[in-house]
């Protein structure tokens, strides 16, 4: 018999009490999803979620009489939120589904721990544990996949993706992080069967399991695995063959540098390195401004000028983006590690000098700036030295055209 070990939450401040007061010496309180699978591989799981035989007005009246704030999130699907001083936890009442639309369920309550966990997507994330003793309840074999490394769909497949499409992008994820070998077959082709379904999505949803995905330490083979089947043609028909090489590159870059990675640089490896392309698929999905005009420039591969220099120029972070998509992880580290000086002079300084005010002000500055990054970014003496030298030279050059 499998059991949680009790330090997976024992020392969660507050826990403890929620749970008393939720009924854990009954039974009605249960942690359940991806806390039970992380801690049963000894990966610390940032969220705490329980299901419960409790319906939502009497898990939020309990949540109070703890003395925590009890906060409504999803009380339509019958989710509560105790915010505790470790952090919030999400109970929900047990439920089964009514009907589904491949987008969203309807659901009715139920008492069945075994019914509630038939809705969920993969075997491993049914799994669910009594907090009172750290028993786990295993109603599909979950427990013998996560040993496997083997995402495997609760039931037949084809009917738990119509149920809800993202699952099909949900599977690689689940398999990028916890699979081991070839992905379950039965699961596969049902995938590629029914990679259509991906259209009714919305597109923020679409992006934000991508990005998940991406964000993974490794995912370029089951990318891989992906754009072969040709997953992701019917909603991003512009991510080519190269694709998962590019990514793989990138992951190489990155593992090289010591730099983190980073999903949406893994984003702008997957697609065609075209400025125009990227920021249209940015548009489509739906992405903030500052990540569209991110991936615009950094599809712009080029990279004409030193690494200190791309920096500053076009700052730290799209900085590191072109350079680790270029395979230049050396420059990268330094880029990592360099703070970004301020030109040290202004167009006061230029006034003060002399100069009337006027547009060519900005072009004096202009050259100024341009000798400033070529000579290393100097200090303030030498850049003193640098403004005399250049308004000496203008004025050569206006003594000379009279």
């Amino acid at each position: 018999m499998t059991h949680l070990l009790p330090e997976a939450w024992h020392e969660r401040q507050g826990l403890a009490e929620l749970l008393l007061a939720l009924g854990q010496a009954a039974g009605d309180v249960r942690f359940v999803g991806g806390f039970v699978r992380d801690s049963l591989l000894g990966h610390a799981s940032a969220d705490v979620d329980c299901a419960t035989r409790l319906r939502p007005e009497e898990v939020a009246d309990r949540i109070r009489s703890a003395g925590f704030k009890a906060v409504p999130t999803g009380i339509a699907h019958g989710t509560v939120t105790a915010i505790l001083p470790c952090g919030p936890v999400e109970i929900t009442t047990l439920r089964r589904d009514v009907g589904t639309d491949g987008r969203r369920a309807t659901v009715a309550y139920t008492n069945d721990w075994r019914e509630d966990a038939a809705r969920r997507d993969f075997t491993f994330n049914a799994l669910s544990a009594d907090p009172a003793n750290g028993k786990v309840y295993d109603y599909f074999g979950g427990l013998d996949d996560l040993a496997a490394g083997r995402v495997r769909f609760i039931g037949d497949p084809l009917t738990r993706i119509a149920e809800d499409h993202l699952r099909i992008l949900r599977f690689f994820r689940f398999h990028a992080r916890f699979g081991k070998g070839a992905p379950d077959p039965e699961a596969l082709a049902a995938c590629v069967a029914r990679a259509n379904d991906l259209m009714a999505l919305s597109r923020e949803r679409i992006a934000d399991e991508l990005l998940k995905l991406l964000a993974l330490p490794a995912p370029s083979s089951t990318l891989e695995i992906i754009v072969s089947h040709g997953l992701l043609r019917p909603v991003l028909p512009e991510v080519d063959g190269d694709a998962p090489e590019r990514v793989r590159a990138l992951e190489a870059a990155e593992r090289e540098a010591g730099i983190a990675p980073d999903p949406v640089r893994r984003l702008a490896a997957l697609l065609p390195p075209d400025p125009k392309v990227a920021t249209a698929i940015a548009t489509r999905l739906r992405l903030s401004n500052s990540i569209r005009k991110r991936l615009g420039c950094a599809a712009d591969r080029s990279v004409p000028a030193g690494a200190h220099e791309l920096a500053y120029r076009l700052g730290r972070e799209s900085a590191l983006d072109r350079l680790l998509l270029d395979g230049r992880a050396a420059e990268a580290m330094e880029v990592e590690q360099w703070q970004a000086p301020a030109l040290p002079i202004g167009g006061r300084d230029l006034l003060g000098r002399g100069m009337k005010e006027g547009p060519q002000v900005a072009e004096v500055l202009q050259r100024i700036e341009r000798r400033w990054i070529d000579e290393g970014f100097p200090d303030r003496a030498r850049t003193d030295q640098i403004v005399d030298e250049v308004l000496a030279a203008r004025r050569d050059g206006k003594e000379r055209l009279q």
